[in-house]
């Protein structure tokens, strides 16, 4: 007999859809969730293996006046060259990929029945098999292009590309399990929120 394990569940999206309120408000609620940018940004930290591979395939120039890695300067390389962002991918996803499953791994599924990724480049990556279920943070195009707009002074070109780099949010809805749609008021999105944990603790 398989040993109990907590059920893997994650959570993607556009950019700019309200990935991360959503996973707030799951983590207000007591469930367990792990970040996939801020284990994209550890695999590139200072000192570590990833930045330097990082500097070995697109130069001394990504470094900043520090020694950290530039993320304007190669986030402006990676969003208009499909092939840097994949050989970027090709040197981060795998610390991710491991780093989330030993989180998953170190649960008490007694104590946690599941518990949520937030992974922004799920279906990109394919890594949409190693999950139980899949829920999908959406909102309407023009909305999505508007809040990322309002982010650090990113032009409309340069917000275009972004999310021209990902898969489109329709198509990432079609494949999802459940569905929070994040268009409208901050208890709306609180209220759908509530509703797939529900649907979650009754699986």
């Amino acid at each position: 007999m398989n040993a109990p394990r907590v059920r893997r569940v994650a959570l993607t999206g556009g950019i700019a859809t309200g990935k991360s309120y959503v996973r707030e408000r799951l983590e207000a609620r007591g469930i367990p969730t792990i970040d996939a940018d801020t284990l994209a940004r550890d695999a590139v930290a200072p000192g570590s293996r990833g930045l330097e591979d990082v500097i070995h395939r697109f130069g001394a120039a990504m470094r900043d006046a520090s020694g950290a890695l530039d993320r304007k300067k190669l986030g402006a390389l990676v969003f208009s060259d499909p092939v840097v962002r994949r050989d970027l991918e090709a040197i981060i996803h795998p610390f991710v990929r491991a780093a989330t499953d030993r989180w998953f791994a170190s649960l008490d599924p007694s104590r946690h029945p599941f518990a949520v990724a937030d992974i922004p480049l799920l279906f990109e990556g394919g890594r949409d098999g190693d999950f139980d279920t899949i829920v999908v943070a959406a909102c309407a195009p023009e909305i999505q292009l508007r809040r990322l707009m309002g982010r650090d002074g990113i032009t409309e070109a340069e917000a275009r590309l972004r999310i021209a780099a990902q898969l489109p949010v329709d198509q990432k809805v079609a494949k999802a399990d459940c569905v929070i749609h994040t268009d409208g008021s901050f208890a709306e999105t609180d209220r759908q929120v509530g509703e797939v944990v529900s649907q979650l603790q009754d699986r």
